[in-house]
């Protein structure tokens, strides 16, 4: 009873003070409507990817469009068609890479099965691998063409020496066999015989392709300022113990554990409120904004698991920060500023897919890695409770370190 007389009294404190509110609740949905819009717009966006070939037709016959036809739908190639005088300026000034040049009467020599020469014109500064790789698709087409043509010529060739045989015997006629050679290349494209299909495991997703706004800035910036608590707590203790509260409640029957314990659970409770009302901003405010919805995933108890963890891990930090600091400048200024260095490094404002890449085992250094790459599996991976154990561990890990060494240097005078 002692503990919960305790953590009550702190409560009272802590929700009359209205800067405190603004800095639990107000601060983080700022925070997640600028960022939110922000990734918005970065990630909603789609982008054409394939690499652009500005094309020169001076054909522009039927054999010229199928070449473009089939260049784009070979894939990762995107065909823009440019007038010749405007590829040769940008070619000339250097704003353009390189052009195809596909000459006049392409399509007659394509038909009659006569050579016909494309150019694909590329500056020496331009990206080789890149001017290799459309190379290869242009050859691959015009090498499909001109085995089509052959064909087609020869059947018809067959057809037409075949012309004065009777019918009765006749296994070519001159129009049949070059028709039904065409429908056959034709249902060859559409239904080929053999097709390859690539298929990602459904864990190795790219994430950044998945992930809405609000799965981007909501669990993060809620991680931030969850752990920017452990101030709240800190101060409390620090102002305990510089009014001497601390030698009077010692000498009541109450140990020094459940002394902390009920100066640790009102941050317990602020930072469950603090999760309930940004991810409430996030599914339910949100979409009347315009923007995704936040998903709370699969698992919404592992959900639950996890807030409660992060929330008892940033009561342990903000009880070492009490047992460390000596002064009140170094709970509010030192300790704001490691709070929010670690938020950065543990992926609070760049996603920790992302940082990952840059910072390796690094960022594993602080529990708000661990807290955020759980929020990350939970609600833009659909894991389950079992996949997120391995963060779970961690964050009471930290929190018993904390907890313990906190304990340990407290000076309770």
């Amino acid at each position: 009873m002692n503990v919960l007389h305790i953590a009550v009294k702190d409560l009272g404190i802590l929700f009359r003070d209205r800067g405190v509110f603004i800095q639990l609740l107000g601060l983080p949905l700022i925070f997640i409507l600028v960022f939110s819009g922000a990734m918005q717009a970065a990630v909603g966006g789609q982008q054409d990817t394939r690499m652009p070939l500005p094309v020169v037709d001076q054909d522009r016959g039927p054999g010229a469009r199928a070449l473009r036809e089939g260049i784009e739908s070979a894939g990762g190639v995107r065909i823009d068609l440019i007038d010749q005088a405007v590829a040769d300026e940008a070619l000339d000034k250097g704003t353009m890479a390189r052009a195809l040049y596909i000459p006049a009467n392409f399509s007659d020599d394509v038909a009659a099965g006569r050579q016909a020469t494309l150019h694909l014109v590329s500056r020496p500064d331009a990206d080789i691998p890149r001017t290799e790789a459309l190379r290869l698709v242009i050859e691959g087409v015009a090498r499909d063409m001109a085995l089509e043509g052959q064909i087609v010529t020869s059947l018809r060739q067959m057809g037409e020496m075949m012309a004065n045989v009777p019918d009765a015997f006749a296994a070519l006629a001159v129009e049949q066999g070059p028709a039904q050679a065409r429908e056959q290349f034709e249902l060859s494209r559409n239904r080929p015989l053999v097709s390859l299909v690539t298929r990602v495991p459904q864990r190795a997703v790219t994430v950044e392709e998945e992930a809405t706004a609000a799965q981007l800035a909501v669990p993060g910036f809620t991680v931030l300022f969850v752990f920017l608590t452990s101030q709240a707590t800190a101060r409390s203790i620090y102002d305990e113990k510089k009014v001497g509260s601390f030698r009077r409640l010692l000498a009541s029957p109450i140990s020094k554990v459940e002394l902390l314990v009920g100066k640790m659970l009102p941050n317990v409770v602020a930072s469950l409120i603090q999760v309930v009302v940004i991810f409430g901003f996030g599914v339910l405010v949100l979409p009347l904004l315009g923007q995704a919805p936040l998903s709370l995933g699969n698992a919404p108890l592992a959900v639950v698991l996890v807030a409660v963890l992060m929330a008892l891990c940033s009561s342990g930090l903000g009880m070492l920060i009490a047992a460390l600091a000596r002064t009140e400048n170094q709970i509010g200024g030192l300790s704001g500023v490691i709070l929010w260095a670690m938020g950065i490094l543990g992926g609070s404002f760049i996603p920790v897919f992302f940082l990952e890449r840059f910072l390796g085992p690094v960022m594993r250094l602080v529990p708000h890695y661990w807290a955020n790459s759980a929020f990350t599996d939970l609600l833009v991976r659909g894991a389950s409770l079992a996949d997120v154990v391995p963060q779970m561990v961690a964050l009471l890990v930290f929190t018993a370190a904390f907890f313990t060494v906190g304990l340990w240097r407290f000076d309770f005078d």
